[in-house]
């Protein structure tokens, strides 16, 4: 590829990337949106208390939460049990119960994420692995970099971008005051988003040389997906998606983890390479891998995985029984 079609492609990319970066319109005044405008400026004002008063407070509505959304409870039980089915049910009800404080403290965290001043939040961060993101940026490559469905994962994209400004996918928000504002949120540190099924668009990044995110650990679909381990799950929906983006030519797999750091002190943002390289030159092998640094990181902080999710809903095959059917 000649270096002016490379750099056509990332303008192309860029441009791309720039409609998913919606303008404020007064139509997200009418009344319909009040609601969401009300809680969105209530968050915005938790936002401003001090750190460790929004995590007690966020330990607290968890708690609540437990109780009242029963069919997520019911979920990640579920999910819990065929992750962990040796696990005696007693500390897997107490894994679920910080489980749900984590979420009511994610709550707190998506308003630090997407309005704290950098100075204010990089008082909270410690970062290691950052050496190997400096090496493959001074090597003129693009970095690929695998997160995961962390409750964090919010303050994560936020603070992976303060440290290297990135791109990544996403899911566009159905509400237009939502989608405004989580757009404007997770851009605030990093260059641009990409509709999740724009594959042409981050496949160009990366030969550009950008840092872009993309997460693999959840149940999309049979479309393009094998079916490898995942804890004692012998045959997880995985996507393919990992093995598309780690073979564009100039690309670097890395994994990273925020990891929420003991007694509300902040964060540990990590930056590591693959236990084994990815991509390995086989799909089904490069699926067995992710989930295998998936298990990896999860055994770092259990309690903060989004265990909520229907991880296990799509089987091998139609007549299969659905892990998730006595719940509806």
């Amino acid at each position: 590829m000649t270096e002016s079609k490379s750099t056509s492609e990332a303008t192309a990319a860029k441009q791309k990337g720039a409609l998913h970066a919606p303008q404020f319109q007064r139509q997200m005044l009418l009344p319909k949106f009040w609601p969401t405008w009300a809680l969105v400026g209530f968050l915005y004002l938790l936002s401003w208390l001090p750190y460790r008063l929004q995590m007690l407070l966020g330990r607290g509505i968890g708690r609540l939460l437990m109780k009242a959304v029963p069919k997520r409870t019911k979920v990640a039980r579920r999910t819990l049990t065929l992750s962990f089915p040796d696990m005696p049910e007693k500390e897997r009800e107490a894994l679920l119960k910080r489980n749900f404080a984590n979420a009511g403290m994610a709550l707190f965290e998506t308003g630090i994420a997407w309005w704290w001043p950098n100075w204010r939040l990089k008082r909270l961060i410690k970062i290691e692995g950052e050496e190997h993101v400096i090496a493959n940026q001074k090597a003129g490559k693009g970095l690929f970099v695998l997160l995961f469905h962390f409750l964090n994962l919010e303050v994560h994209v936020r603070v992976a971008g303060m440290f290297h400004s990135s791109v990544g996918l996403y899911r566009p928000h159905n509400n237009a005051v939502m989608e405004y504002i989580q757009t404007k949120g997770r851009s605030r540190s990093n260059k641009y988003m990409i509709d999740r099924k724009d594959v042409r668009a981050m496949v160009s990044a990366l030969r550009e040389g950008e840092m872009a995110g993309y997460l693999p650990d959840q149940d999309y679909g049979r479309h393009r997906a094998v079916f490898a381990p995942l804890f004692a799950v012998p045959d997880a929906c995985t996507t393919q998606g990992t093995s598309l983006f780690a073979n564009v030519k100039n690309a670097t797999t890395l994994v990273s983890v925020l990891k929420r750091l003991p007694n509300d002190q902040g964060y540990c943002i990590y930056f590591y390479p693959p236990q084994a390289p990815i991509p390995s030159g086989d799909v089904y092998e490069d699926a067995c891998r992710v989930n295998r640094e998936v298990e990896k990181a999860v055994a770092m902080q259990p309690d903060l995985y989004m265990w909520m999710h229907r991880r296990y809903k799509t089987r091998p095959s139609e007549d299969m029984p659905d892990y998730y059917a006595d719940l509806d």
